[in-house]
């Protein structure tokens, strides 16, 4: 896959390459978001995040968006290897339905009004305290949500325009950690050139849907398409060792992480100055990564 000098290398990444980093993704049988969404007595689960339901509904998805936070979680391995690849002048482009804000600019950061004659913007915020989002605009009353996709809306134009100008120049496609369920998501496989190679990592092969230009891993015309079935992080070692990267890899990786758990600690000894005196309220340090929360990633 390697063997040339690829300049347009797109990813296409979902909840896999997160769940390292304590985030489950959404379909895994039994410990997946939509099997363990009862309390908020949904009448499905994917409701959470249709826009409809939203409307009416809005507080089930806000008490996630707490749960989802920035900053409660490091980027995992994988994330460091799509870095990697952006320094290197390699990627052409990440395309990704992870909402966990651990790739760059996340849309989870900003938020608008949903009101169609409004669309106030606000920074996405959180109450340290109460743990209270923003849900309301202060100019016309409606919902505000963070500046992610929610089933019954409209992707962004540049999605479109981006998809269009990238994938005929792509020279090798990544996909990671994604099921390949959710259109348009989907289809973008089918628009990279015939002679594109694919790769897919993912601790399954990915069941793409029946109008979708399925991967072909294993018949006898199969040219391009390649399955590595282990997790998202394993995927990416092993890429980084066999391009002569791991080192460089392993070393990215303590170095963020390093700076992350320093930002952490600072943050964490400002908060407790904060504390007015003579209070001893107990409260929860969200400026660590936390495992087994209810947060979400796709």
């Amino acid at each position: 896959l390697f063997s040339f000098a690829g300049k347009n290398i797109i990813c296409m990444v979902g909840a896999g390459i997160s769940t390292s980093a304590g985030i489950p993704d959404f379909r895994s049988p039994g410990t997946g978001l939509y099997d363990n969404l009862q309390k908020y007595d949904l009448p499905y689960p994917e409701a959470i995040f249709d826009i409809g339901y939203f409307k009416e509904h809005p507080e089930p998805f806000f008490a996630l968006a707490r749960e989802l936070y920035p900053g409660q979680f490091k980027p995992t391995i994988c994330h460091y290897f799509i870095r990697l690849l952006k320094d290197k002048g390699l990627l052409k482009r990440c395309y990704t339905q992870n909402i966990d804000t651990l790739e760059p600019h996340g849309t989870f950061y900003t938020s608008h009004c949903i009101s169609a004659s409004c669309r106030q913007q606000y920074p996405t915020s959180l109450d340290e305290r109460s743990g209270v989002m923003y849900s309301k605009c202060e100019k016309c009353n409606s919902l505000v949500k963070p500046d992610i996709v929610f089933f019954g809306e409209s992707l962004p134009a540049r999605f479109f325009s981006s998809v269009q100008s990238d994938f005929p120049a792509c020279d090798l496609l990544i996909i990671m950690g994604t099921s390949l369920k959710v259109q348009p998501f989907a289809s973008l496989i089918s628009k990279v050139p015939s002679s594109t190679p694919r790769l897919l990592i993912n601790k399954e092969k990915a069941a793409c849907l029946a109008w979708v230009v399925a991967m072909d891993f294993d018949s006898e015309k199969a040219y391009r398409d390649v399955a590595y079935l282990a997790t998202c992080d394993d995927g990416c070692r092993k890429l980084a060792e066999l391009l002569g990267w791991k080192e460089e890899l392993e070393e990215m990786v303590k170095h963020e992480y390093a700076k992350i758990d320093s930002s952490s600690a600072t943050g964490a000894a400002s908060s407790q100055q904060r504390q007015p005196k003579g209070k001893t309220e107990a409260k929860a340090d969200t400026t660590k990564p936390r495992k087994n929360n209810l947060a979400i990633a796709e």
